[in-house]
């Protein structure tokens, strides 16, 4: 009788875990995938900051979060500035950021009755309205679209850098102000002052180095090119120094076909042609 009871005993309790192991969930995640929300394009997001302003030709994708039926679609800013949407009609764009787009499209949205409260996304797809333009020694000259604030090193980083043979400042020349110079190792290890951000429209171009020419009682005589601030001293060092009869205090200058008197602190500048003579002992 024990025996027997003890086998029921057993054989329910069997049946009992045997029960909760199948009732256990799946080892696979229960917890559902983010959905992508409707009206988000997936795969189109531009990364522009949102100080970004739209102008001409910019191409952009309007959709409703939550999704919005027929409404919505990729378009492009037109010459008047404006774009077409469904229901709404046009609606100005140019000189607007995409969230003030967004609010615009909503309030007319709302406006029409069409929506209660819409949610309305805008992505840039397409930059044409805002670019510099980038030319002379870099590695790859051209037109750089700017999505976002860009500072001046990240254009040249963009463009590959300068190539040999370039000079070590920029030319900036702005749609509107002054043309102005900027070092190239004041971008990279100046401040922030030192490092503008750049405005859509500016040229930017990275000339030839100037030269100038040392001959004399140098090591290596030659042309090199000029460097912001070099100074004589350092010009003869640029030149291998001194020979052994060479005398930094007998230098002769010439600067635009006229002799002029410099000290060894003094700034040469291009085209400057340098003489070092030699000691009498």
């Amino acid at each position: 009788m024990i025996r027997t009871f003890f086998s029921l005993f057993s054989a329910a309790l069997l049946l009992m875990f045997g029960t909760v192991a199948q009732a256990q969930p799946a080892t696979e995640s229960t917890q559902p995938a983010a959905a992508q929300p409707a009206g988000v394009p997936g795969g189109l997001t531009s990364g522009a900051s949102s100080a970004y302003v739209l102008g001409r030709d910019d191409a952009v994708q309007v959709g409703l979060l939550g999704g919005g039926g027929n409404f919505g679609g990729q378009t492009r800013i037109q010459a008047d500035g404006t774009i077409q949407l469904p229901l709404i009609g046009k609606v100005p764009a140019a000189d607007k950021t995409t969230a003030e787009l967004a609010d615009a499209i909503r309030k007319a949205l709302q406006a029409g009755g069409f929506y209660n409260d819409p949610v309305v996304v805008v992505e840039v797809t397409g930059y044409a309205s805002r670019y510099v333009t980038v030319l002379g020694l870099v590695g790859n000259p051209g037109l750089v679209p700017i999505n976002r604030p860009y500072r001046m090193s990240e254009i040249l980083a963009r463009v590959g850098g300068v190539r040999d043979g370039a000079a070590d400042y920029l030319v900036v020349r702005p749609a509107q102000g002054a043309e102005k110079r900027l070092l190239i190792k004041d971008l990279a290890t100046g401040g922030l002052d030192a490092d503008p951000y750049v405005a859509a429209g500016d040229k930017i171009y990275a000339p030839v180095a100037e030269m100038y020419y040392i001959s004399g009682q140098v090591n290596s005589p030659g042309a090199f090119a000029i460097q912001s601030g070099i100074t004589v001293r350092q010009a003869i060092a640029k030149a291998g120094g001194l020979t052994v009869s060479g005398n930094d205090k007998k230098v002769d200058v010439t600067r635009g076909g006229q002799k002029v008197k410099l000290g060894l602190d003094d700034v040469v500048q291009a085209g400057d042609t340098l003489k070092v003579g030699e000691r009498l002992f």
